[in-house]
């Protein structure tokens, strides 16, 4: 089977418009630093402090356009270390998720539900899932090998869109386990 990228996703951050602009300040638009990997997706020049009950996470990036709704996705190790229980889950499913601040220059913002580990996914259009023989929603395991800490990770759901991109996103956490190096690759394979 072809193998495909995987890259390493950052703790981040996806805001509303309105969040933006209590953060930022009123009429203020994203600012467009790179480009990143799923079309129309990137990142920007603007940074926020997530806070928790413990402690906070200062400098996190947020990642644009702007959503309808606000998502903090940071890796276990960083949820837990400010003081957040954040389950994992897959993008867009923050009801009942973690609790945290986000604090910009012109202000600050509660966000009651949104902190999640983003849990592992492949990026698929179609024609690549036909490819592969998997559909959306599936669950895979993706063999990712490495000089030193090769390994197998089970649980990761393929997501299949035109508007996708194919590759692998995996979280830090999940990237240091492996030893995940800058062009790394990986496989779906059968278990």
């Amino acid at each position: 089977m072809p193998n495909f990228i995987v890259e390493t996703s950052a703790r981040h951050v996806h805001v509303t418009k309105e969040t933006l602009e209590t953060l930022f300040g009123a009429g203020h638009e994203l600012t467009k630093k790179k480009d990143l990997s799923q079309p129309g997706q990137f990142a920007c020049e603007e940074r926020v402090t997530v806070v928790g009950p413990k402690k906070e996470l200062a400098n996190v990036s947020i990642l644009g356009p702007c959503r309808p709704a606000d998502q903090i996705e940071l890796s276990a190790t960083d949820a837990r270390s400010i003081g957040i229980a954040a389950p994992i889950r897959e993008s867009g499913d923050v009801a009942g998720s973690g609790a945290c601040k986000l604090v910009g220059p012109c202000g600050e913002v509660e966000v009651k539900e949104g902190v999640i580990v983003a849990k592992r996914h492949i990026h698929m259009t179609p024609a690549d899932a036909e490819a592969f023989g998997v559909s959306n929603g599936e669950i895979v395991a993706v063999k990712i090998e490495s000089p030193e800490r090769t390994a197998i990770l089970c649980d990761t759901v393929i997501r299949v869109s035109e508007k996708y991109a194919l590759a692998m996103h995996i979280d830090t956490d999940e990237s240091n386990a492996v030893g995940a190096g800058r062009e790394q690759t990986g496989e779906i394979v059968k278990l």
